[in-house]
């Protein structure tokens, strides 16, 4: 448990200091993801990029188990 926290830890530390690099990935606007914009109201639903990372973070998760 200690180990997995730590690890964590780093991957959260790694991810903020690559932000502005990770910031031009096109997570968020894939195709699939529902945007609904009008005025005053602006919805966003990012199916498609919650299953690509549901399925990347399951199998890093995978990964490590083994």
């Amino acid at each position: 448990m200690q180990r997995t926290l730590v690890i964590l830890g780093i991957a959260f530390i790694a991810v903020g200091l690559l932000w502005p690099w990770l910031g031009r990935i096109p997570l968020g606007r894939l195709p699939g993801d529902i945007v609904i914009d009008r005025p005053g109201f602006k919805l966003f639903i990012p199916i498609t990029t919650m299953i690509l990372l549901s399925g990347l973070i399951s199998l890093i998760l995978w990964i490590f188990r083994k």
